[in-house]
């Protein structure tokens, strides 16, 4: 191989590398499902099913689930301060969604959280009339509820 060829095999690794890093970023994964149009991968299929599948429980009020998903927060409300203590959020996983957090600061720790944010939550999702509620984002201190939820934020999770 001569030094031209070199030159541009390294050239396209860098290339490759670069195209890389930025489809698989996770801050570009928004950008990533509109590129992709209907070609899926198993990940965004499945994110796909559960936006889905959250659509379609906007209608049912007898909606109850488990679910793990990433979403940046949109809005911090007040803390609920009355009986057990809940931690208040919004987040909004796709355009047309929006969620309310309900953690359980009692039996869990406080999330630093900031507008813009993105955290990534597995809990229980219930029907209401403003589009459904993520609570159980906690251990579980029985042992009943599918070994309970969590939230992940910034390196860290909060359970």
């Amino acid at each position: 191989m001569n030094l031209k060829q070199i030159k541009t095999l390294l050239t396209l690794a860098i290339i490759v590398v670069v195209l890389a890093y930025q489809f698989f970023n996770p801050k570009n994964q928004d950008s990533q499902i509109e590129q992709l149009g209907n070609v899926e991968s198993p990940q965004l299929e499945s994110q796909t099913a559960l936006l889905n599948k959250i659509r379609q429980a906007r209608e049912n009020t007898d909606s109850r689930f488990w679910l793990t998903i990433e979403a940046k927060v949109v809005k911090i409300l007040k803390d609920d301060r009355r009986g057990s203590q809940h931690q208040r959020f919004l987040i909004s996983p796709a355009k047309d969604i929006t969620l309310l957090v309900a953690h359980n600061i009692d039996l869990a720790k406080y999330v630093p959280l900031s507008v813009g944010d993105k955290v990534k939550i597995r809990g229980r999702y219930e029907w209401n009339n403003r589009g459904g509620v993520v609570h159980w984002t906690h251990h579980d201190t029985k042992g009943r509820k599918e070994g309970g939820g969590w939230i992940y934020h910034d390196g860290k999770y909060y359970k």
